[in-house]
């Protein structure tokens, strides 16, 4: 595996072995694989979590970690995105880590030069990593994952986290059911419900989504908080039932997930954090090392 670009470049062998890789890492495997590797981290978007978890990973693994600040680099001056790719690869670093704006820029970049590239958010197309530790999670509390069924609950059209998880989770067997307004939901041949109480009795699994203000063209709710009254999920919501809780941060409490839900130990935020660092040193190890 030489780029990372989407679950659809892995076989399900591949992912098998990355994800006994990052259980050896959480068991607290100690490993230096990466010393004297050099990574580089592209970020045209601002990441908190995903940017911090990767460095995190890198470091555990023995690698340098250089992070081009875009608000002062060259692209600000009229640089192009390909001359900017070309500058950073004849530099010499075993990887990039890209985040971008635009779907497909990861994709690109990896037609022009040779380093490795990983994608960590591209417009509202892709997050293999972290749908690759999505399912990991869930992994972790099933023993067969295979026909359990997960609602994605609230902005499916314009997150790539739930554009990845549809491939990855489907492909694994499981049911994935969408949840959301109608002006939230893609064109797609997979169940809909308008509400999460249609479908809260036979979900195992709810994945909640941040709603992405940034890529709505206008405001579609007067405010948050007119949404949450619909799709916020509670701890009345899911009273006693059997259902593990995800979802890919950030939260917006009381507007994704309230402050009750954050704090119950069906919710799995903290843990897919955890697990995130680990899924992506196994990620990193195989992209760079082959």
């Amino acid at each position: 595996m030489k780029h990372l670009l989407d679950t659809d470049s892995l076989s399900d062998d591949e992912i098998l072995e990355i994800f006994e890789e990052a259980k050896k890492f959480l068991n607290g495997k100690q490993s230096k694989v990466l010393q004297d590797k050099l990574i580089v981290t592209l970020f045209f978007e601002n990441s908190t979590r995903t940017r911090s978890s990767f460095e995190v990973a890198a470091k555990r693994l023995g690698a340098k970690i250089v992070h081009l600040d875009i608000a002062k680099s060259s692209t600000k001056k009229g640089e192009t995105l390909k001359d900017t790719a070309k500058n950073l690869a004849i530099m010499g670093p075993d990887a990039i880590i890209v985040r971008h704006k635009h779907s497909g820029t990861p994709e690109l970049l990896s037609k022009m030069i040779d380093t490795p590239i990983l994608n960590a958010g591209d417009g509202a197309h892709a997050h293999p990593t972290q749908a690759l530790l999505d399912l990991f999670t869930i992994m972790q509390y099933f023993d067969d994952v295979r026909g359990k069924k997960i609602a994605i609950v609230g902005d499916i059209k314009n997150s790539r986290v739930a554009n990845s998880n549809i491939k990855l989770l489907s492909r694994f067997g499981l049911e994935v059911i969408l949840v959301a307004p109608p002006h939230f939901l893609p064109f797609t041949k997979l169940r809909t419900a308008y509400y999460l109480s249609e479908v809260i009795n036979e979900v195992d699994i709810i994945m909640s989504l941040r709603t992405q203000t940034e890529r709505h063209d206008k405001p579609i709710y007067a405010s948050l908080k007119d949404y949450a009254n619909d799709y916020c999920i509670t701890k009345e919501l899911l009273g006693d039932r059997d259902i593990i809780l995800l979802h890919p941060g950030p939260v917006h409490r009381n507007i994704d997930i309230d402050d009750a839900m954050m704090g119950d130990k069906r919710c799995k935020v903290l843990e897919q954090v955890k697990n995130g660092v680990a899924v992506r040193m196994a990620v990193l190890q195989k992209c760079v090392l082959g």
